[in-house]
């Protein structure tokens, strides 16, 4: 594989991973933000904890967690960087 192969791979997997971490972002603001600008007294809850902090900080988590092992497991590859 020559330097132009691996530099487009690289590329891809980079685009991929600010896609994912843009999309991790967006998750726990719209959660965050969303469900916690209400007063206190109105927040509902979810296993005990405010919903606003349940979806943003846990469930976005653990969504992340699956759809990076999602993303690396199938889009991702071995890149030999040693010189020939």
């Amino acid at each position: 594989m020559n330097n132009k192969q691996k530099n487009k791979i690289l590329n891809k997997e980079a685009c991929i991973t600010i896609g994912l971490y843009a999309f991790f972002f967006i998750w726990w603001y719209a959660f965050a933000y969303g469900l916690g600008y209400q007063e206190p007294s109105k927040y509902s809850y979810v296993l005990g904890f405010p919903s606003w902090f349940f979806y943003s900080c846990i469930l976005g988590y653990i969504v992340i967690c699956v759809l990076l092992f999602v993303v690396v497991k199938k889009f991702f590859v071995e890149v030999d960087f040693d010189e020939e």
